[in-house]
């Protein structure tokens, strides 16, 4: 019974880990991969909206520097749960509490991006329409259910950002109540937070591509001279 509990409890707060039915409509993620400004907007989001139960363990405040950020700014803006820079970003509420509530932690989302690419392929887009998908539905507990994670536990925790939704008899989600940002900033702000939860799960993916590019100009240079070489040793030959 207690395994039931907890697999039921799993399954209720890690909705990024559940697949996507291959019939579902996933919108195009914007990539902002390359925007240190959404970046960092992005890692405010999730500070101040997801870090309440999820933590990211596998990320320490100062790799936040890498997104532009001073030890300053990092320190005054985004650490609510230690003093220390160089700790780990962990969830404010505590594994015993989260347990006696829930029967399991919620996930840590520190390679939630990767995990869902590694799923089923979605990557971004499956967490960009996740979290523009939320509608009201009184029949759930927390109130909120979602169109591609049908009896969702988790709450919409970006309510008072989009406003509310419910669904229409056409399976359709239309406005019920407006945000503080319009449709279109919430949008970009979703798309800022996934981008900051892609960046987390790899934060050293574009160093790694600016490399690949400096390595095959430096193979083009070296097959350049290689050439030159092997022309000079046979230049008698031929």
């Amino acid at each position: 019974m207690h395994k039931l509990k907890t697999l039921l409890a799993a399954l209720l707060f890690a909705p990024v880990f559940a697949l996507a039915s291959e019939s579902l409509h996933l919108d195009s993620a914007p990539d902002v991969s390359g925007d240190k400004a959404a970046l960092q907007n992005g890692a405010r989001l999730f500070v101040n909206y997801c870090l309440s139960c999820h933590g990211a363990s596998a990320l320490r405040y100062n790799r936040l520097m890498d997104l532009g950020l001073t030890e300053a700014q990092i320190k005054e803006n985004l650490m609510f749960t230690t003093e220390k820079i160089g700790d780990t970003m962990t969830v404010a509420m505590t594994s015993a509490d989260a347990k006696k509530w829930f029967g399991v932690a919620p996930p840590d989302l520190s390679l939630v991006a990767r995990a869902r690419a590694s799923a089923d392929g979605s990557g971004a887009d499956w967490l960009y329409t996740y979290l523009r998908s939320f509608y009201r539905d009184e029949t759930r507990p927390t109130g909120w259910n979602n169109v591609i994670f049908a009896n969702v536990g988790m709450p919409h925790i970006l309510f008072d950002l989009q406003g509310e939704q419910t669904l229409g008899a056409d399976d359709k989600l239309q406005p019920a109540a407006n945000g503080a940002l319009s449709p279109q900033d919430y949008d970009k702000a979703v798309a800022d937070l996934v981008g900051f939860l892609t960046w987390m799960s790899d934060p050293q993916a574009e160093f790694r591509k600016r490399l690949g590019v400096g390595v095959l100009i430096f193979l083009a240079l070296l097959l350049g001279f290689a050439y030159a070489l092997k022309k000079e040793y046979w230049k008698d030959v031929h």
